[in-house]
């Protein structure tokens, strides 16, 4: 009969926890949730997360703030959120370089798969290759065939060493074996303009800067990088489409949270997150800053996460990157 008592009361108690435990996983969020840039205000992953903090908070009924920790190429924003509690209440948004700084930097704090548990990838971009109207390519092909029959004469320019079009174009060098040197800007905007300068000749960079260029006709736009066209430039063939099925890679923007984070919680800011994406205002930014709708499942983004991982580590790897 004891035995039986305390039995009871070990499920009691048990059930107790077990229905706060519940009852909190309902009430979520029931106090402001942090979103970590690890950028500087102003900038894409900052705009991209202020939309989705603005969305969730509306969503949600409860303020969802964008707290900026800038500095090593987001890897000190990035290891601040991996140290914080897994229980919801921080979220890191990041780009590509959440999964390429391992591999870009001697040294980082944390190790993107085993430290966060993917929420989703939201948006996507590619890359897009333009050149110099004057140069003699109009195609990507006859672009090739220019680089080879003068090797070491052409140079390309990108937002900076280690960023989603410079490895794009590091891919695209090291895939056909092409002596093309490599220009690193601070930005996408001072990379394009030295190309529409006719200072670098060739740019790999996003397709925001550049699509008000192409329809100005003060640059030619000749493939971008992703499985399918870009909306944004209809006319302009994929890699794939111009005969070159390896070149392919894309910028995106992705929120994850500290492992082990209620899979409750994780499964509602996917489902929350995929709802704010679709919306009209919303995509009107997201087209204005060149990005496309993804909104993956956690499992779709954990894929991608490894499978990048090990592509772009090849690629830095071969090419010999180092960050700046």
């Amino acid at each position: 009969m004891q035995m039986t008592r305390r039995r009871l009361l070990h499920l009691a108690a048990a059930a107790a926890v077990l229905g706060a435990r519940s009852a909190g996983a309902q009430a979520y969020p029931a106090r402001p949730v942090r979103v970590i840039v690890p950028f500087a205000p102003a900038g894409p992953t900052d705009v991209f997360a202020r939309l989705m903090a603005q969305k969730l908070s509306e969503q949600l009924g409860t303020q969802f703030y964008v707290e900026n920790i800038a500095g090593a190429g987001g890897n000190i924003g990035a290891g601040r959120a991996a140290q914080a509690p897994a229980d919801g209440y921080t979220i890191l948004v990041n780009g590509g370089n959440h999964v390429v700084n391992p591999a870009l930097y001697q040294h980082v704090s944390y190790d993107p798969i085993k430290d966060f548990d993917p929420v989703t990838i939201a948006v996507s971009a590619p890359a897009v290759l333009t050149v110099h109207p004057s140069l003699p390519a109009p195609t990507v092909q006859d672009l090739v065939a220019l680089i080879r029959a003068n090797p070491g004469k052409y140079s390309f320019a990108s937002p900076g060493t280690g960023t989603p079009p410079h490895l794009v174009g590091e891919l695209f060098r090291l895939s056909l074996g092409l002596d093309l040197v490599h220009v690193p800007f601070n930005g996408g905007g001072p990379a394009i303009g030295s190309t529409v300068a006719g200072h670098t000749p060739i740019s790999f960079g996003s397709t925001a800067p550049a699509v008000p260029l192409v329809k100005d006709a003060k640059l030619r736009a000749l493939a971008v990088s992703s499985k399918r066209r870009s909306p944004a430039l209809p006319d302009v063939p994929t890699m794939t489409e111009a005969g070159y099925p390896e070149v392919v890679g894309e910028s995106w923007f992705a929120a994850v949270v500290p492992a082990g984070t209620p899979r409750e919680i994780v499964v509602q800011l996917n489902r929350e997150i995929a709802r704010a994406i679709p919306q009209p205002d919303m995509q009107e930014r997201l087209a204005a800053l060149g990005y496309e709708p993804v909104a993956s499942t956690p499992e779709d983004a954990a894929a991608r996460f490894q499978a990048e991982m090990a592509k772009w580590g090849k690629v830095i790897s071969h090419a010999g990157i180092k960050a700046q």
